[in-house]
């Protein structure tokens, strides 16, 4: 009997030892997939950061060894974050059921343009004779196409002027040559237009054209293009000052500034010059921008620029709330003058907060404005009154409720903090922030004109500097007809290839014709081989 008691004890013993192995080993466990879960986690995370660098990132900011590095670099580390979370979610971790996936949906090929010049090729069987014998009827056909290219063509129009005599009066007829924007030189308005389009908005600096044009056989010295774009410049400023009375009809502006670098031969560097810009409201049926190049970012800028030709502009100016133009909105000085604010810059400084994570309150205001947003989108297309309507119904008691909420919370948060300053900036502004729900063509944000800078901020990357003040004014020439024509929905090289052509021979008394907003397309003969 004591035999079997100290045998039994025994089997206790060991199946002690055996559940206390085992559950040593279930902790083990437990704090392996706990790490690797924390593991998982943090990856997961430096992905989402990953992206959010990749998506958000300013690459015009950058220059090209900088962008290259950033690509290669964000490359290289998320082929490695998947690499790692890859090995750690193939390990023993215990699956957990996932839900059906829905079938991937295939991608939906964008028709090609129907414009485009189709060159067929058929394709049909040598034999059309069935295996019994019996001939074979044509019952349909598949249609694929394929996109290709032909590489840009140089040709050369030869103007040939016949020479008429009188043998009796030995009188001699001939036509006058056509007058061309370059004078006594080789190029055409196409391929001028073709340099200026190149260089302003393709962001090709002239020895790049000059090699582009070299691979046709085709010699054309970075100084000849650089003379032929300084010829165009100068025939456009006509058409430039009136773009700019055009622009300042409009009852309601935008207003905007960004920097260029600009070349200082004296000091052996680059200065900071700035690029003025200001165009006709968003909501406005007649679209114009125009910019001008200014050696600095103060206040006489605006003031010289909004006096006009035609006396002093009046009307609502909107812009981000620079101090450089306060000068200008002075209502003391110019009574008729009202200033706007950008929504979206105040929006900006809570979206930086809400971005770091650190500020419910940020996040909350974002939500508020998008809601403003949203009903604002359903008053798309409206006329301006049915917007002001709409505006004082629907929107203005979610600006009025956003208000009082920004001035509750205002006082909950410390004097000094980043979300402190945010609230103050709204609340400092809020009378030109909310401007436009007293007139339905003032836009809420200054987002239109901003997009139209931004091919400053793509070509300064690229031609990196202004080499004078004259080239930073005649690049500010041509931007301002591309870009308006462009609003226009217009092709900018056929609307300059056009302009350019007319231009030796119209009249000045009717430049306005040649205008964005009013060009239309002529139909230009085309050349004949011979």
């Amino acid at each position: 009997m004591q035999q079997r008691l100290e045998q039994q004890d025994l089997q206790l013993a060991e199946r002690a030892r055996e559940l206390a192995q085992q559950q040593a080993l279930l902790e083990r466990k437990d704090r392996e997939l706990a790490l690797r879960q924390a593991k998982i986690e943090k990856i997961n995370f430096e992905l989402a950061r990953l992206k959010r660098w990749k998506f958000g990132a300013k690459s015009e900011a950058m220059t090209a060894e900088q962008r290259q590095l950033f690509q290669d670099t964000v490359a290289e580390d998320e082929a490695s974050l998947q690499a790692q979370l890859a090995a750690l979610q193939a390990s023993s971790l215990p699956e957990t059921p996932k839900a059906p996936k829905a079938p991937p949906r295939k991608p939906r090929r964008e028709a090609l343009p129907q414009h485009l010049r189709r060159v067929e090729h058929r394709h049909e069987p040598e034999d059309t004779s069935c295996g019994c014998g019996r001939p074979m009827v044509r019952v349909g056909e598949d249609i694929s196409e394929r996109l290709d290219i032909v590489p840009a063509e140089f040709f050369v129009h030869r103007h040939i002027y016949g020479k008429w005599a009188c043998r009796c009066c030995q009188s001699l007829k001939q036509e006058p040559a056509a007058p061309e924007i370059v004078d006594g030189g080789i190029p055409a308005s196409g391929l001028v237009a073709h340099t200026l389009i190149s260089r302003f908005v393709d962001h090709l600096p002239y020895y790049r054209q000059e090699a582009v044009n070299a691979r046709s056989g085709v010699h054309t010295p970075r100084s000849t293009l650089a003379a032929w774009a300084g010829y165009a410049g100068a025939a456009l400023e006509p058409l430039y000052d009136a773009l700019k009375r055009f622009v300042l009809g409009a009852r309601v502006l935008h207003a905007d500034e960004t920097p260029v670098a600009l070349l200082d031969p004296g000091a052996g560097k680059t200065r900071r010059a700035y690029v003025w810009a200001y165009a006709r409201g968003e909501l406005d049926a007649q679209r114009g921008v125009i910019f001008e190049f200014c050696l600095g970012r103060g206040g006489q800028y605006p003031v010289a620029f909004l006096s006009g030709e035609d006396g002093a502009w009046s009307g609502t100016l909107l812009t981000d709330q620079y101090a450089g133009y306060d000068t200008a909105m002075d209502t003391r000085v110019y009574p008729k003058r009202v200033a706007a604010g950008c929504v979206v810059h105040a929006r900006r400084k809570y979206d930086e907060l809400a971005k770091a994570g650190t500020s419910p309150v940020a996040e909350a205001a974002i939500k508020r404005l998008a809601q403003i947003y949203h009903v604002e989108g359903n008053f798309a297309g409206m006329p301006a009154d049915h917007r002001h309507e709409g505006r004082q119904k629907l929107i203005k008691p979610l600006w009025e409720e956003f208000k009082l909420w920004l001035e509750l919370e205002r006082r909950r948060v410390p004097d000094g903090s980043s979300i402190a300053a945010a609230i103050d900036y709204s609340l400092n502004h809020w009378e030109q922030l909310t401007r436009h729900l007293d007139d339905g063509e003032v836009p809420m944000d200054n987002n239109f004109l901003e997009r139209q800078i931004k091919p400053w901020q793509m070509g300064r990357k690229n031609w990196l500097f202004a080499g004078s003040a004259l080239a930073g004014q005649r690049a500010a020439v041509v931007m301002s007809l591309v870009q308006s024509a462009k609003l226009n929905g217009h092709d900018p090289w056929q609307y300059l290839r056009d302009v350019l052509a007319r231009l030796p021979t119209h009249l000045n008394s009717r430049i306005e014709e040649l205008l964005p907003h009013r060009w239309r397309v002529r139909e230009l003969s085309e050349p004949t081989s011979t």
